[in-house]
């Protein structure tokens, strides 16, 4: 028999033919310019010194015409200027670590709730096997009011954890930069589902006694997304207001929002979301431009709320026993995967490079013209971010992002860590998940970075930010005195 072909699926490295066709499409411009550039050039040293000098006394300069051009320039270059966007710099930021007073073990955690739920014992065997495959470890915390039995979910104990998380990131962010209060022009504060009156952005403005002419926000009921609004919030205050710093703050008080009720789908937040909170300032200031850790470069934001499904797939309503909780739908992962598609298709040709742009285009209109059953071509955003902050919102969420984004275990990893580590910490997860890159020493200059969360109502926000610079390990933080012991295996079902 003749020999056969060789299987060129093997012999040819079809990764080096992606890269070559990467490199080549994304720097076509240059692979153009320079052969003429070259050519030009060329023929400038073919001419001799003589044809030099008379080729430039041919050229006929008018004075008006020189003047007119002048200005001309000097317009566009000054208008150019002057409506370009302020460069907005994080400065650095600081994550809340709960003391170990506050933890809950998975065997504290059960042992309340059979004595909480001791009638509704499907209700509690519902509860572990969601701790079970949560993917939180050992380490989690609650805040104080929920460790009584039954737990005092009291205003004066909500106002204690507010007090606690946030003014521990307050004071943490004001050391590690040396701010000073009075320097604070622009605050942000962030609480979804506790909202008291005076505010919590007030609360931190009696503290630290900060100027009356401070501009002050507080923004509740966004969910877990809300941190990235926030961020959003600010850099269109930037932009408006030169010379000036804001301080975002994002937290989530767990207190007077711990369900006692017997509905499965109310139960189950009790089960994933945990205490913390994390302070961050931002700038506009030049001064701040050489020690920013970074560059805001994209927010993205995408509301699903006009459809029905979406608007009520998380809900804080009564039970029919009258307790109020939060209500997670059945439909959630897949209204979240349609947010996503929506969120990555209003980003993506900001940041995709052209290749992952051509590929997509070319599948797209392949589909519209000669077979719409072709597989649709998901880019390839590895080749747009060195790393990925995904909302740890629960094991499902990363799971499905990895999936849909085909993303390595690598690239998810600080979710999933600051999961095990912190639980669902809502809107201030994204800030854990940041400082456990940097904590492996793994952030370096012109690194670039995606964060995504998703939150009620439906949404799901995206922000881009760019390294400015190297960043060591970092002694202080969240992580420091547990971030050898990571990355950690965790299992598909861990026996309680």
């Amino acid at each position: 028999m003749p020999p056969t072909l060789p299987d060129f699926s093997n012999s040819v490295k079809l990764k080096y033919v992606k890269l070559g066709y990467q490199y080549l499409v994304n720097h076509i411009l240059y692979l153009l310019l320079v052969p003429v550039m070259v050519g030009i050039l060329i023929e400038v040293l073919r001419l001799g010194p003589d044809e030099i000098l008379n080729l430039w006394r041919s050229l006929h300069f008018d004075l008006v015409q020189i003047i007119c051009s002048s200005f001309v320039i000097i317009f566009v270059a000054t208008v150019y200027f002057m409506s370009k966007p302020k460069t907005i710099y994080l400065v650095d930021y600081a994550c809340y670590k709960p003391p170990v007073t506050c933890r809950v073990p998975f065997s504290t955690f059960m042992e309340h709730s059979r004595l909480i739920l001791k009638d509704k014992p499907k209700s509690v065997d519902f509860q572990m096997r969601i701790l079970e495959r949560s993917g939180l470890g050992e380490e989690t915390c609650l805040p104080p009011a929920i460790h009584y039995i039954p737990p005092k979910p009291t205003m004066e104990a909500a106002r204690g954890e507010a007090e606690l998380v946030i003014f521990s990131a307050m004071d943490s962010l004001l050391s590690k930069t040396g701010l000073k209060p009075k320097d604070i022009d622009i605050l942000i504060v962030n609480c979804s589902l506790f909202s008291p009156t005076p505010s919590l952005s007030a609360m931190i403005i009696n503290k630290y006694k900060l100027r009356s002419n401070i501009k002050s926000f507080n923004l509740s009921g966004m969910g877990c997304s809300a941190g990235l609004i926030s961020i959003d919030l600010a850099r269109d205050l930037l932009q408006v207001h030169p010379n000036s710093n804001a301080v975002v703050v994002s937290t989530e008080i767990i207190t007077p929002n711990y369900y006692q009720g017997n509905e499965r789908a109310m139960l189950l937040p009790n089960c994933l979301f945990r205490m913390g909170g994390a302070a961050i300032l931002l700038s506009n200031r030049r001064s701040q431009r050489w020690r920013a850790k970074y560059r805001l470069v994209h927010v993205v934001r995408t509301h699903k709320g006009a459809d029905d499904k979406a608007y009520g797939c998380v809900f804080e309503q009564e039970d029919k026993e009258g307790k109020v909780g939060i209500n997670l739908s059945k439909d959630l992962m897949a209204i979240a995967g349609e947010a996503l598609k929506s969120n990555i298709t209003t980003i993506g040709p900001l940041v995709l490079p052209a290749s992952e742009q051509l590929l997509f285009l070319l599948t797209l209109v392949g589909r519209k013209i000669f077979n719409p059953k072709w597989k649709p071509y998901i880019p390839d955003f590895k080749q747009a971010f060195e790393h990925f902050c995904i909302h740890a919102g629960g094991r499902a969420v990363i799971d499905e992002l990895q999936k849909n984004l085909q993303l390595s275990a690598e690239h998810v990893e600080a979710s999933r860590m600051a999961l095990h580590r912190f639980g669902n910490t809502s809107s201030s997860s994204l800030w854990y998940e940041l400082n456990y890159i940097e904590a492996k020493g793994r952030m370096k200059r012109g690194d670039r970075i995606w964060q995504i969360a998703f939150g009620s109502g439906f949404k799901c926000n995206s922000a881009v930010w760019k390294c400015n610079r190297t960043i060591k390990n970092a002694a202080d933080g969240p992580w420091a005195d547990c971030i050898d012991r990571y990355p950690v295996f965790i299992p598909d079902v861990v026996k309680l």
